[in-house]
């Protein structure tokens, strides 16, 4: 008896054996519901765009001299026409007080010389008068005609020596301003190139040098990006986009294309893409955006809201998905009809209804068709 006890004791503990090592280990699966929502169709750029400023100038002297006054510092907001560096210009300065002393000197002369003609030729009127009625000689009154004639071309002559005197001091202004580097636009200052006392040089033709002042309008940013060339053909100026900032995560803003390069760019090693500008619409009031952020834009083609959609992660070849039924443990592989996609959801058209359950992590050991899985949320 206690042989036969101890043999069923061994069948048991064999046949436990063999079914724990034949069972087949059900892997854990992330499933999400299929539901109603926002499908865009969109092109995004291959390689990091750039944040952008609508006006920026790097300033240089346009001649060389000593650097005698810097009125700013960087960081510094500054208007349009704001004398931000100058040269040494006493020696300028000399010239055009000189020209404003003679074109004083001019403009008393012809005022002088312009009321003697008005009075000649007053002078002359009266003798005129005079000897229609015999009362003054021929010869006096021409006499006067002449005097007076003379003395208006004389009054010409002045007013003509005035406006070379005013052109000298307009000369002499100009070179004066020559020395002063001004604001061509309301910005904020990025960077100085030079110290007072330095002498500063103008940036020949073909030779690149540090600007004296870089100066960036803050007020009008945008961004910068490459798109694949195969991907440029629909977009047009217009469109809706999308930004993301590396700086600020998640964050979507809003933007609007503004400019596709008439031209394809072509760098050895790269692909070949087109640049396009995005402008915010508008520009975020919350948050200072520095020129020279990295960032991805979006650009928007179709868009379609409450639509049937699933993650494009979960989307196998040929537009099919891994669907878990409501009766089974059993993966089905169901195919569907697409209608427009992005990188984070496709749209479906036929084939899959709302509620369905289909696997979202695809790359879990073990799941395909026809295998036994474990929802994770279960």
């Amino acid at each position: 008896m206690k042989k036969i006890i101890v043999l069923v004791i061994l069948l048991v503990s064999v046949g436990l054996l063999v079914w724990v090592s034949t069972k087949e280990e059900m892997p854990e699966v992330a499933l999400t519901t299929i539901a109603q929502g926002l499908v865009q169709s969109t092109i995004s750029n291959t390689r990091a765009g750039t944040v952008k400023a609508c006006q920026r100038s790097k300033l240089s002297m346009p001649i060389g001299g000593r650097v005698a006054k810097l009125y700013v510092d960087e960081g510094d907001l500054v208007s349009t026409d704001q004398v931000l560096l100058e040269l040494w210009n006493k020696d300028q300065r000399a010239r055009t007080h000189q020209a404003a002393a003679t074109l004083k000197s001019v403009e008393l002369k012809e005022k002088q010389t312009c009321l003697n003609a008005k009075f000649d030729r007053r002078e002359s009127n009266r003798l005129q008068s005079l000897v229609t009625r015999n009362l003054a000689s021929v010869d006096k009154a021409d006499n006067a005609l002449t005097k007076a004639e003379v003395s208006e071309l004389t009054c010409l002559a002045s007013q003509a020596e005035k406006d070379v005197a005013q052109a000298a001091l307009e000369l002499q202004q100009a070179l004066l301003e020559l020395t002063q580097l001004k604001a061509p636009f309301n910005g904020v200052i990025a960077e100085i190139n030079g110290e007072v006392g330095e002498y500063v040089t103008p940036s020949p033709p073909g030779v690149a040098t540090p600007p004296a002042v870089d100066l960036i309008n803050t007020s009008c940013l945008y961004v910068t990006a490459p798109i694949d060339e195969v991907d440029a053909m629909p977009l047009r100026i217009g469109q809706p986009a999308e930004i993301k900032l590396d700086a600020f995560g998640e964050r979507i803003f809003q933007g609007k294309l503004t400019r596709i390069a008439p031209y394809v760019v072509d760098l050895e090693k790269q692909a070949r893409t087109v640049d396009v500008d995005i402008q915010f619409t508008p520009a975020p009031d919350d948050i200072s955006l520095l020129v020279g952020y990295s960032a991805d834009i979006s650009v928007i083609l179709q868009s379609r809201d409450q639509v049937l959609r699933v993650p494009t992660e979960a989307v196998l070849e040929d537009n099919q998905v891994l669907l878990y039924p409501s009766d089974s443990d059993k993966l089905e592989l169901r195919s569907f009809k697409a209608g427009i996609s992005n990188w984070s959801y496709t749209e479906v058209l036929e084939g899959l209804n709302l509620g369905d359950r289909i696997v979202l992590s695809l790359d879990t050991p073990g799941v395909k068709a026809g295998a036994r899985v474990k929802p994770k949320d279960d």
